[in-house]
């Protein structure tokens, strides 16, 4: 039992009352637009956490969540074959990036967090509905994944530049919500080697990021029982703007 709740001890009920409200809202927020579950988790818990701990936090309610995303559409093996070299360089440049970088490896990790939050705000707000034409995703692909992979190691933030590569894809709904269960699974997955191989990802951590699962499924349930209540454009709108200024002060401030 020490090790589910030792983490929780250590960092004291103030910091453990962030972690749980924090989860609860990034679940809403992935019930309500599909993703978003990482990118609140390490924003919030970045503003009293270091980096390479609210990651640990995430893993075990990010996976299980993504898992389920992917589990349901019909499509997930025609999008294997279809995004298999943009996942495998997702898994390598993460495990290479922390080998590189690593996500606790200086003061410069919460502004690095802070400035791909931001990226992936204005991105959100502003940025433009690319199409990429089939030919050019045997080599655009890789390298998306590779970028993606790099930026997941020193930020763990899984989204820029692989969430608008799938956008430009053209894909169905369906294939659009399975595809990105499937890219933040193997994320996630990677991201977790790449912790374990800075020995920030024990037991204690597994064990802390395990008992985040229920209030993240609470909350994604949550989210999935307001989409049906909300314009789902305005809320994105006011995610993202909530989303670039988190990003601008972890940046700021570090």
């Amino acid at each position: 039992m020490h090790t589910f709740i030792g983490f929780y001890q250590d960092i004291g009920a103030a910091l453990s009352l962030l972690v749980l409200l924090t989860f609860l809202l990034a679940g809403a927020v992935k019930g309500v637009i599909g993703l978003g579950l990482p990118t609140v988790a390490m924003g919030l818990l970045g503003l009293g956490l270091p980096p390479a701990q609210a990651a640990a936090l995430l893993i075990v309610p990010s996976t299980v969540t993504n898992l389920w995303q992917l589990a349901f559409g019909g499509h997930l093996r025609t999008l294997l074959r279809r995004l298999g070299s943009l996942l495998a360089m997702i898994f390598l440049g993460t495990c290479l990036g922390s080998l590189w970088l690593g996500i606790d490896s200086g003061p410069w990790a919460a502004h690095a967090l802070g400035g791909a939050l931001v990226v992936y705000a204005l991105y959100g707000l502003a940025g433009p509905q690319l199409r990429v034409a089939p030919r050019h995703e045997r080599w655009l692909g890789p390298l998306c994944g590779l970028v993606t992979g790099v930026v997941t190691a020193a930020t763990g933030v899984f989204v820029m530049p692989a969430v608008p590569y799938l956008q430009s894809l053209g894909l169905s709904r369906d294939e659009m919500v399975q595809a990105l269960g499937l890219s933040f699974t193997v994320s996630t997955l990677a991201l977790a080697v790449g912790l374990a191989g800075q020995d920030a990802l024990g037991g204690q951590a597994l064990g802390a990021s395990l008992l985040m699962l229920l209030p993240a499924l609470l909350g994604m349930f949550a989210g999935q029982w307001l989409r049906q209540r909300i314009s789902p454009t305005l809320f994105k709108r006011c995610f993202f703007v909530g989303l670039g200024l988190l990003g601008l002060h972890l940046l700021l401030n570090g």
